[in-house]
């Protein structure tokens, strides 16, 4: 017996070829979400399975302006253009009853989300505007700072408008996601949020000290909160020795336990945006966590939270 489905909170397959190099040439005439060098495509998804992928619009840090507005048009109609050319396998899912219809009909679930809130050019009313083009989820930064706030690599926490972001994201029904967000803007975030929040691909810092993976007492207060964290496949988040196999991963579950995650955990695998172990570099070898889990002794009833039930408990409250 395997898990109910599996829900990937993160991964950049859809921007892929916008910003990787490497020996990969894209097969002409598959787009982005069906090449099978990637990481993460749908010829690669195991058949049959309830599966809901969140895809991201990376936006690159550089990007302001009308440069991010139309960098961000486009990849939304590149989304929506392949979710019609592979409609017979997968349909966009706005909300829950969107991601219900399509595990009805024998189909996977995508679902769109940007990763930088740079996408928002500084003006508030641009929440309406990715919300409205089906963004339901959005990480407030990326490395450096934006108009909202800091990225763990540079000091300073949210600033002015960022919590007016937080504010109208919360309202108008966008998701907050906090990886990639320093310390400090971490702890900004808990004095404006009023709605749980979610991050997307994160681990735990008192396992894999990498500055990108979350401290306990955030974790603490995500937990209190209702929140949402999906496990990041990035071998150096994983281990400090850059071995991110499953071994490594199940440390982490371990201890996320341990500080009562047990309805918080998911998944956020990074997919096509980072390096990963051979364990785990494969859409199709995420469902393998469910079986490793198990024969380690965590119930079948929470390595299923965490590979579907928690992710779709929560946007079952949170997306109806």
């Amino acid at each position: 017996m395997g898990p109910t489905g599996l829900i990937d909170l993160h991964c950049d397959t859809l921007i892929r070829d916008t910003f990787s190099g490497g020996s990969h040439r894209p097969v002409p005439g598959r787009g982005t979400l069906d090449q099978p060098g990637y990481q993460l495509s749908l010829s690669k998804m195991p058949a049959g399975v309830k599966w809901l992928q969140c895809f991201a619009i990376f936006v690159p840090d550089r990007l302001r302006g009308r440069d991010v507005i139309a960098y961000f048009e486009r990849h939304a109609g590149s989304f929506y253009r392949q979710m019609e050319r592979y409609r017979d396998r997968i349909a966009p899912c706005r909300c829950f009853r969107d991601m219900e219809a399509a595990f009805a009909a024998g189909k996977f679930g995508g679902m769109l989300t940007v990763e930088g809130g740079a996408v928002l050019a500084g003006k508030l009313e641009r929440v309406r505007t990715i919300h409205d083009a089906g963004v339901r989820m959005m990480t407030l930064t990326w490395n450096a700072p934006n108009e909202i706030g800091s990225g763990h690599d540079t000091p300073g926490g949210l600033t002015d408008f960022g919590r007016e972001a937080v504010a109208e994201m919360e309202r108008v029904g966008v998701l907050v996601d906090v990886s990639h967000l320093n310390d400090r803007g971490f702890e900004d975030l808990l004095t404006v949020a009023k709605k749980p929040f979610v991050a997307s691909h994160s681990n735990l810092r008192s396992v894999c000290r990498h500055f990108r993976n979350l401290p306990e007492e955030f974790v603490l207060e995500t937990v209190r909160r209702g929140g949402l964290i999906g496990l990041n496949y990035t071998d150096n988040f994983l281990s400090e020795e850059r071995r991110g196999n499953l071994d490594d991963l199940y440390r982490h579950v371990c201890r996320f336990l341990e500080l009562g995650a047990e309805h918080c955990l998911a998944l956020g695998s990074d997919y096509d945006g980072t390096d990963i172990h051979p364990d785990l570099d494969s859409v199709e070898k995420s469902l393998n966590i469910y079986g490793y889990l198990t024969s380690h002794g965590i119930p079948a009833e929470i390595a299923d939270g965490i590979l579907f039930g928690n992710a779709w408990n929560f946007f079952k409250t949170w997306l109806p």
